[in-house]
């Protein structure tokens, strides 16, 4: 009788730990994720960061593992992760981007159009259905500041003239506070 309690308690602990494991962001290219848009309409959030950003690693750590912003990203966007200094050429829009390389840490000339010519990082940057630029939004982003940023920008409520901060009020989180 004990023996099969102990396999029952085991049994219910792994399915507890299954259900419960931190969900990963499943992040794409920027190309891949242009690609998917094209055949499976949603929008782009872009996570423009540097190597050498300290609140960009932060972010990576704090923000993008929770499970909770790992869901809506996964399920709601193409995540794209994007080296504001990569030297590797992307072509979108029958554009080619590049890095001239030039200077102390020179930009990718996307990153320069994506943030509008404001280099901060991180940055995250919303595309819409259309590969059309929502909002670039920089600084770094708590997963209680994140959830709802997302959601309004998933739900298109920024074309309903809402105001982002009374959207705030009526905001519902999933992540419990602490």
């Amino acid at each position: 009788m004990a023996k099969k309690f102990l396999v029952l308690l085991f049994i219910s602990l792994f399915v507890f730990l299954v259900q419960n494991m931190a969900q990963e962001v499943k992040w794409y290219t920027f190309q891949e994720a242009v690609a998917l848009n094209a055949k499976a309409p949603r929008k782009i959030m872009i996570d423009v960061y540097t190597d050498w950003c300290s609140w960009c690693k932060v972010m990576d750590k704090e923000t993008f593992k929770h499970p909770v912003i790992a869901k809506i990203l996964n399920e709601k966007y193409y995540p794209v992760k994007f080296n504001a200094e990569s030297l590797d050429p992307i072509t979108f829009e029958g554009h080619t981007f590049v890095n001239s390389g030039q200077g102390n840490r020179p930009p990718h000339q996307l990153a320069v159009a994506l943030l509008n010519q404001k280099m901060s990082y991180p940055t995250v940057v919303f595309m819409d259905e259309m590969n059309q630029l929502i909002a670039p939004v920089p600084g770094f982003q708590k997963p209680e500041q994140m959830e709802p940023l997302l959601i309004f920008i998933w739900e298109s409520a920024y074309k309903k003239k809402i105001n982002y901060q009374d959207y705030l009020k009526t905001f519902k989180s999933n992540i419990p506070k602490n």
